[in-house]
């Protein structure tokens, strides 16, 4: 038991000494729904660090999405701090906060959401036209990280041509073709069989430790969380655990081969 709990503080040492990439304090969102008063999220704080892969975890109508949209800032709490970087997004405007999406963060979403009309490497591209980057240097671009994700080959296919993990591989090159500070993955293996659910976790985990990314993972599911370097368990509003210490995906396609 002393040796476990020499492990633990030595792990929550080495987490400490990472740099914060979001700091999440007190942090409330309070709908109102006719007379009554509906709390979302009733004061959760948290940091992330740079390099870990973080699950929130909860049923539907814990607040996991709720809190999910507000460090994207994609919604503003009722009240309380969020902080990416040095940034303390809750006080940008809406102006402000696209162009700080737009810098800063990548999404990875259950349903993929590729343009229909654009094929595999225009969608991978997509982002960087937003940035004003010239057209052969933002091809060029998603075309290395289509290769990253092990889906180069499909950079002609339209979405319709490709399997649901090709295109969720692609809605991950999306993500990290900005080189974002956080990436946040919505149930990203929602609509997956379970074996592309684990190449999916595989890639996930092989970006987080080979290029130090930040990755946010909202799921309901407990096995997929059992991946991440840390759990926040969310019930009603509130943070009502974190586990630290996850399963290596990499580790287990080793073994199985």
């Amino acid at each position: 038991m002393q040796c476990q709990a020499e492990e633990n503080e030595k792990e929550s040492l080495e987490q400490e000494s990472r740099p914060a990439v979001i700091r999440v304090k007190d942090l409330y969102k309070i709908y109102h729904v006719g007379e009554n008063r509906v709390r979302a999220l009733n004061g959760v704080s948290f940091s992330l660090h740079k390099g870990e892969f973080v699950a929130v975890v909860g049923t539907s109508g814990s607040g996991k999405s709720t809190l999910l949209n507000m460090m994207a800032g994609l919604e503003k709490p009722t009240k309380g701090e969020i902080c990416i970087g040095r940034t303390h997004i809750e006080k940008l405007t809406e102006k402000q906060l696209v162009a700080f999406r737009r810098e800063n963060v990548g999404f990875i979403f259950q349903s993929y959401n590729l343009l229909p009309t654009m094929n595999a490497v225009e969608n991978v591209a997509l982002p960087l036209a937003f940035r004003g980057v010239p057209k052969k240097e933002r091809l060029k671009k998603a075309l290395y990280y289509m290769k990253l994700v092990g889906v180069k080959d499909q950079a002609q296919h339209m979405p319709a041509q490709m399997s649901g993990g090709q295109q969720q591989r692609v809605g991950i090159a999306r993500a990290l073709v900005v080189d974002p500070k956080i990436i946040f993955a919505d149930e990203p293996t929602g609509n997956l069989d379970s074996h592309t659910t684990m190449d999916v976790l595989r890639l996930m985990q092989r970006i987080v430790k080979e290029r130090n990314q930040t990755l946010v993972m909202v799921t309901h599911d407990n096995n997929l969380a059992s991946y991440a370097d840390r759990r926040i368990r969310i019930v009603d509003g509130r943070i009502v655990g974190i586990e630290t210490g996850g399963r290596s995906a990499l580790e287990e396609e080793t073994s199985d081969g």
